[in-house]
């Protein structure tokens, strides 16, 4: 299901600070540097911006943004996302054999359901809370900087996991990090000061970037230098 964004602005003060519009097939990765707008764009599709803001969206399908139902989402630190008093099983929405179904899915034994998050490593709690937030068969899974706070192992274990996700479920995936942004998605819009400066294939955005942001995303990792032509 494609889900396209005609027009997402949001007002802070009558100030139009985002002004974008999208459309989701399978993957869209939104890069950019610290206040560019990232994290504001998700807070938007889930309509949790603070009250000092306001936002006007329009879609060009039927498609409803109903939390919970529809719309799921993974916030930056998985440390934070779960309650700490509450074993993994409390926390999901869902029959234990789907918990269970859904853990393995995540290459997690279903052990871990009679654990605490405060139990679990990084990468695990990662994969739980993603695990947790589509088990209401969501049609679109917004990431917030998803691997940011993993060490490398995890993070690309959270990366293959993104990648067989996007085969049934619409993803947005928001990160700085635009190499691993690039390995799960297929189209990536560059962002910045809440306006679209970019937009094109992952590969293509690698190789040629015209934007002088997504260049010096690029060129803030040392591992892409030599991806470029």
């Amino acid at each position: 299901m494609k889900i396209g964004v005609k027009s997402l602005k949001i007002f802070h003060e009558n100030n139009a600070i985002v002004d974008i519009a999208f459309s989701v097939k399978n993957s869209l990765g939104i890069v950019g540097k610290s206040g560019s707008g990232k994290s504001l764009t998700l807070k938007a599709l889930l309509n949790l911006l603070p009250n000092t803001m306001r936002r006007e969206i329009s879609l060009d399908s039927d498609f409803e943004f109903i939390n919970g139902k529809t719309i799921a989402y993974v916030p930056q630190n998985p440390f934070t996302a779960l309650s700490p008093m509450s074993k993994i099983k409390d926390q999901f929405f869902a029959p234990k054999e789907k918990q269970e179904k859904l853990l393995k899915d995540m290459n997690l034994e279903p052990a871990l359901l009679d654990r605490f998050p405060a139990e679990l490593s990084g990468g695990q709690l990662q994969r739980t809370i993603i695990a947790t937030a589509i088990a209401n068969d969501v049609k679109l899974l917004l990431l917030d900087e998803p691997t940011t706070a993993l060490d490398t192992k995890s993070k690309n274990a959270v990366l293959e996991i993104l990648k067989e996700l996007k085969k049934t479920i619409n993803i947005v995936f928001v990160s700085h990090d635009i190499k691993s942004v690039s390995d799960v998605c297929e189209t990536i819009c560059v962002l910045d000061r809440g306006r679209i400066v970019e937009e094109n294939s992952s590969e293509n955005l690698l190789r040629s970037p015209k934007s002088n942001e997504a260049k010096e995303l690029i060129n803030s990792d040392f591992s892409l230098r030599s991806f470029r032509e």
